[in-house]
């Protein structure tokens, strides 16, 4: 069984507290230090910034509420849309936007979430930081076939799931278990507290492509601890999901797949430390702006890019400093705000803050920049800050939630995974590339475990399951951006970093990877059970 007969089903088969000080690096240093990615320009002329309005996402209601929960539907379809003015752009998306509308579900509450596969290729739906049970988590092989495929094209699919020997990603020993065909639930227990999470496609060997085409949105997760803060809400509660993207002449994503029709999965060459686009895009407009009142905003923000690594920065700074008040990590609220000039995030990671722009003159109009990137690629948005005259019932409390620390001296196991970029392999861990249903750590339900990442290049893990807590970086401290409950940290070329992770409530396979998707494509991937 080679690579395009398993991996081009979609063809094949089926026809189709302190102040964070960190000093900027220079364009030199970034790639001196291995930052990942290569630039794809795109081939027709882009918009000027700051003339697009900035779009919320759509929130989904239920279609029904009953004793199991509250129950969603979303259909994955090709949709064409105009990100660029006047240009169409045929993307994948959930429910004909990008992104795709925002799922607003409350912790201790279960949310079961249908989808439909409209697509011309299989899917795999992922709830990024989602606490779930193993069979809702979305593991790569776990295929969601299209509407209409045949009995015999769906057998082959699970088929091909289950067969040993595919070149670059050996074994295949995970059976066809759960391919489904139109339709498949997860089911999310929501035991877990207030954070901003997201979804994306997340199938194996092409998780790349599909985010990139669109198949990507957020999940917000709401508790009773959050509700009681002063914190700025509805209008002033804004997910900001940042991502970058190239266009080709026609206006179609531009992508350097390997294979144009997706049968083998990949990049060319040139990309496979990572594709960056040069389009920065939030909520999908190029550049936007939105007019903002001198009051506190929350921003999710949100890392949504395939590679690209971001600094994010007001500009104008504020008097002071201090500009972006970081209440939140991948996990929720930390236990007390942390004042940033900028914050480094990368792709996955999620950084809530509060920005207040009382702090700016009426009349101000403050970019929301990118420090790593240059030309197009260093601005993001802006921010127009009115005049009216208004007051602000938000505030930033000194404390905002309890938050359990983890104790190293109760770990009852160490272990050790290297990412690292193999000559024969390609993208490693522990020095080899993924097989599915090949288990290389075994955690205990109930217990913690102290793990250590270590990386050649630049590389973001995430763990499913369970959020980690970051104890050190080369055995310091660690970082300005570590705080709080994590599911993806970012680590640097030689980097060591050292988290603690305790397993709860679920048993069954889950996955750790980098989330650099050129790299997860190509096998930077690694099963764990929870046993």
């Amino acid at each position: 069984m080679n690579r395009r007969r398993f991996l081009g089903i979609g063809a094949s088969v089926l026809g189709a507290g302190a102040l964070a000080a960190v000093a900027v690096p220079s364009a030199a240093r970034l790639l001196a230090e291995g930052r990942p990615g290569q630039l794809l320009s795109s081939e027709l002329d882009l918009p000027e910034a700051f003339l697009a309005a900035l779009p919320v996402p759509t929130v989904l209601q239920p279609v029904r509420t009953d004793g199991t929960g509250d129950h969603y539907e979303i259909t994955q379809r090709v949709a064409q849309l105009e990100i660029l003015p006047g240009v169409k752009t045929e993307a994948w998306t959930y429910g004909g936007s990008f992104p795709g509308p925002t799922v607003v579900t409350r912790s201790g509450r279960t949310a079961v979430v249908t989808h439909r596969n409209e697509l011309p290729v299989p899917s795999v739906t992922h709830l990024h930081g989602g606490h779930t049970p193993a069979d809702s988590d979305g593991y790569p092989v776990d295929l969601l076939l299209p509407v209409g495929t045949s009995a015999d094209a769906a057998e082959r699919a699970g088929h091909m799931a289950g067969m040993p020997g595919m070149p670059g990603m050996p074994g295949m020993r995970h059976a066809a278990g759960t391919t489904a065909t139109g339709e498949r639930t997860y089911t999310y227990p929501g035991k877990q507290r207030a954070a901003t999470l997201w979804y994306h496609d997340h199938r194996m060997g092409f998780t790349g492509p599909g985010v990139w085409r669109g198949l990507a949105g957020f999940h917000l997760v709401h508790d009773d601890e959050e509700a009681a803060l002063p914190l700025p809400r509805g209008e002033r509660d804004l997910p900001l999901m940042i991502t970058d993207r190239s266009f080709a002449a026609d206006g179609s994503f531009r992508y350097p797949a390997t294979d144009p029709q997706l049968a083998e999965p990949g990049v060319t060459a040139a990309y496979a430390n990572g594709v960056l686009g040069d389009v920065i895009l939030v909520n999908g407009a190029p550049w936007p702006r939105l007019d903002v009142d001198r009051l506190r905003y929350r921003l999710r923000l949100l890392n949504a890019s395939n590679a690209r690594l971001y600094r994010l920065e007001l500009d104008p700074q504020p008097a002071g400093g201090g500009a972006l008040v970081q209440i939140g990590s991948d996990g929720g609220l930390l236990a007390a705000p942390v004042r940033h000039d900028g914050i480094e995030i990368a792709p996955a990671e999620r950084f809530d803050v509060v920005v207040d722009f009382s702090r700016y003159a009426p009349g101000t109009q403050v970019r929301l920049v990118n420090r790593f990137g240059s030309g197009r690629t260093a601005e993001v948005m802006r921010f127009d800050v009115t005049a009216k005259q208004v007051t602000d019932d938000a505030t930033v409390p000194d404390r905002l939630a309890t938050v359990e620390t983890l104790d190293a001296s109760s770990a009852t196991t160490t272990r050790d995974f290297t990412f690292r970029r193999s000559r024969g392999d390609g993208w490693t861990i522990n020095g080899v590339p993924y097989e599915p249903g090949r288990t290389i750590a075994t955690p205990a339900l109930g217990a913690v475990e102290l793990w250590r990442f270590s990386t050649d290049l630049h590389h973001p893990v995430h763990v499913h399951l369970d959020h980690f807590q970051v104890i050190g970086r080369n055995g310091a401290d660690p970082g300005p951006y570590d705080a709080g409950w994590k599911d993806t940290v970012d680590l640097r070329p030689a980097e060591a970093v050292e988290v603690l992770v305790r397993f709860t409530d679920y048993t069954g396979a889950y996955m750790l990877h980098c989330h650099n998707l050129e790299h997860e494509d190509m096998a930077m991937m690694a099963d764990f059970t929870v046993r």
